[in-house]
């Protein structure tokens, strides 16, 4: 980053602070109507129409399938998990880890969270606004508030959340970062600064404007450490006048946490409002026999 974005920053950070509603270099000055303000709007903007313009930013919920790899510094012992993913926006989502072992379980005879399903899942993950839920062959648990955590901090700083909450947000300062290599390609880069001090930033593909990564940080209460969380997309297919990511790599602090790879998505599906819906039924922390 430059010396200029670094003073920028800085100084939106301090009218953050201050609690001014627009940051600014100085009083009376607005940065987004800098040139390198304008550049990064323009960008982002491209970026939104190489994805598919309205069909992307309009979309309602969408699924994956395919295979993910937990992977624990960097490595993996799991040869792939068949996952289901659904995203409906602005905030539910239901992972479903498949069960491959089982071949006695008849299609369509289990039922998850009240939803009947055609296949048994080992793991279903579901989060509905502020809530997560576990369920598992044992039943229904509240996700680990760690974990919880985990997601509620993510899922703000994803790539729909920038692209219909933050490029709207009036408080929301810009800056262009010029061009980087991220992951073999040569990328320019924006960040984003809300008025809240948080931040976000965006590394978009010079050739296809193809969001190639996405990094935000946040400080850990506890020890005070900083903490970089970035996801990678490659390996983009058109779905629907969507241009889809199909390969999706999860970074905690320089290490791999995890890879998901698409076989196939869709968008705009019907799907009932149970699929996101789950009611605790078992503490795991309460032993077995005083259930």
């Amino acid at each position: 980053m430059s010396p200029f974005l670094v003073i920028s920053l800085l100084c939106a950070l301090a009218a953050a602070q201050a609690g001014t509603s627009q940051p600014a270099s100085h009083p009376g000055v607005n940065l987004n109507d800098s040139d390198n303000a304008r550049k990064a709007r323009a960008l982002l903007d491209q970026t939104i129409q190489a994805l598919g313009g309205p069909a992307y930013l309009t979309y309602e919920n969408k699924k994956e399938e395919g295979r993910y790899y937990p992977l624990y510094h960097g490595r993996t012992e799991s040869t792939g998990i068949p996952y289901n993913y659904y995203v409906e926006y602005p905030d539910k989502d239901r992972f479903e880890v498949i069960h491959t072992k089982d071949i006695n379980i008849v299609p369509g005879q289990v039922s998850v969270g009240g939803v009947k399903v055609k296949n048994k899942f080992d793991i279903v993950l579901i989060h509905n606004g502020n809530k997560g839920y576990e369920t598992t062959y044992k039943g229904t648990a509240a996700q680990e508030p760690e974990d919880l955590e985990r997601y509620l901090r993510r899922r703000p700083h994803s790539l729909e959340w920038v692209f219909r909450k933050w490029i709207h947000d009036p408080n929301v300062a810009w800056f262009y970062d010029g061009q980087s290599v991220v992951d073999g390609k040569v990328c320019e880069g924006v960040t984003l600064l809300n008025s809240q001090n948080d931040s976000v930033s965006v590394s978009v593909e010079q050739n296809t404007h193809y969001p190639i990564k996405i990094s935000y940080s946040w400080r850990d209460p506890k020890d005070k450490q900083k903490n970089v969380e970035d996801e990678v997309y490659d390996n983009y297919k058109l779905v629907q006048g969507i241009w889809t990511a199909h390969s999706i790599t999860r970074y905690y602090n320089g290490e791999t946490s995890q890879q998901r790879f698409v076989n196939i998505a869709s968008y705009n599906l019907q799907l009932p409002d149970s699929m996101f819906e789950a009611a605790v039924t078992y503490d795991p922390k309460v032993p077995l026999k005083k259930r």
